[in-house]
Order: C-alpha cells, then structure tokens, then sequence
C-alpha cells in the first residue's frame, strides 16, 4: 500500500465517523431534531455545538487527508463556481417554497418562530447542511463514482443510505420529514454530480432547513396533528359562540 492509498483509507474511515457522528443527532438535539420537548425546552446548547464541531472537525480532516479531495470525493465547489451558486440558489428556492406550500396547507398559516429562535436555526441549518453535504453527497457520492457505480445509482443509494442514517424513517416519524429528507438527498446528489463538486448542495441544503424552520416553527420533526401548542390551547376554549359562565353568575 503507497502512502496515497494509506490517506484514502484514512479518509475512508473517517467518513465512518462522520455517518456515526449522523446516526447521534438524535440523543445530540441536532440537525430535524433540535426540537423542545413537549414542556418548550430545547436540546442543551453546548452538546449540539459539539456535534456540529465535531463533524465539521471531521470534514476538515478528511480534506487534509485525501490526496485529492476536491474531484475524487467532489468536496470541492465545483467546476465551475457560478454555475455551482446558481444551482444551489435554485435548488434553495425551490426548497423554500415547498416549505411554504406544506405551512400552507399543513396550518394553513405560517408558523414563523420568534427571533430570538433564528441565531440556532442558522446555526443548525449550516452545521447540518456542512457534515451531511460532505458525508453523503461529498465522500460517500465520490466513492461509489470511483468504483465504477453508474451515476443514476451512485446518487440512489447514497439517498437511501442518507435517509437511514438520519432515521426519518423510523416508527412514528412524520412522512413529510421523510420525504423531504429523501428528496433532499436526491436532489443535492444530483446536482453535485452534475457541478462535479458539492458547492451548490451546500448552498441549497442549508436554504431548504432554515425555510422550513421560518415557514412551520420547526427544525423538521413536526408534531402530530392536534399536538401543536396552538392546537392544545384552541382544543381548550369553548366551541365558537359559546360563553363560558362563571359559577358565581
């Protein structure tokens, strides 16, 4: 084994991490499920900033290590770095507006957070979108190209791979949420197989979370109907027209 062949297995086996590092966010409050409990309170602040850190710290080695990261695991912007913004911004508008037709249709509102919620949802919207981007659409994409997998394929599998780790397919998890993530994964491999680079993933793929976090109030694990706090405390009024009286009257 040549000392090239030494990095790129070490890449590999860092990219083991990353996945692992994926399949935590949920014990971690991060990523679609920075979400608060069920008494309003959210994930503790310092162990999702660790998960982002350490993926990002995960990414960066991975740069380091690779004897040619930017085209043999398409961790660069692309080939061309107009071409990559514009199709990240498209890919991120139309990620925002799904998220507006599902708020629409969903509450038929939009939920907007309050501000002090956006410092975290960008946070978690960009600290997502780097370790996924890079693990799934990055080296993992890269890798089953190296090897001979035909594209079409290469970008199926790495989704299907993207869904499991992320675990929206789970029992009890919303069909949006998985959709969504399942598109997502589709959608950002394709087009970092056409832009030769995972730029416009990144760009499109942070877009699409914190548009859905500014059209429904959550990071991507949507309460059951009936559940939202709106929902609760309607449940507890009185059917319209009708006047509560006080037993003193």
């Amino acid at each position: 084994m040549n000392v090239d062949q030494l990095r790129s297995a070490v890449a590999i086996a860092l990219t083991i991490f990353l996945v692992i590092l994926r399949l935590d966010a949920p014990r971690l409050g991060a990523a679609e499920y920075d979400e608060p409990d069920e008494w309003g309170r959210r994930p503790p602040f310092l162990p999702r900033l660790g998960w982002y850190l350490t993926g990002i710290a995960l990414v960066a080695l991975v740069e380091i290590v690779h004897p040619d990261p930017a085209h043999a695991l398409l961790l660069g912007l692309g080939n061309d770095r107009i071409v990559s913004v514009g199709a990240g911004l498209g890919l991120g508008l139309i990620g925002g507006i799904q998220a507006a037709v599902f708020a629409r249709l969903r509450w038929r509102r939009f939920r907007l957070p309050s501000p002090n919620e956006y410092p975290g949802a960008i946070l978690n919207s960009i600290g997502t979108a780097v370790v996924d981007e890079a693990a799934f659409r990055g080296v993992l994409l890269g890798l089953l190209l190296a090897i001979g997998v035909p594209g079409t394929a290469a970008i199926l599998a790495q989704a299907l791979l993207y869904v499991l780790a992320t675990r929206v397919g789970a029992t009890g998890r919303q069909r949006y949420t998985f959709a969504l993530t399942l598109v997502l994964g589709l959608a950002a491999g394709w087009v970092t197989v056409v832009t030769g680079g995972i730029g416009a993933a990144v760009i499109g793929h942070p877009t699409t979370r914190l548009a859905v976090f500014m059209f429904t109030g959550h990071s991507g694990m949507f309460a059951p109907r009936g559940r939202e706090i709106e929902e609760i405390e309607r449940g507890r009024l009185p059917p319209p027209g009708w006047r509560v009286v006080d037993d003193e009257e």
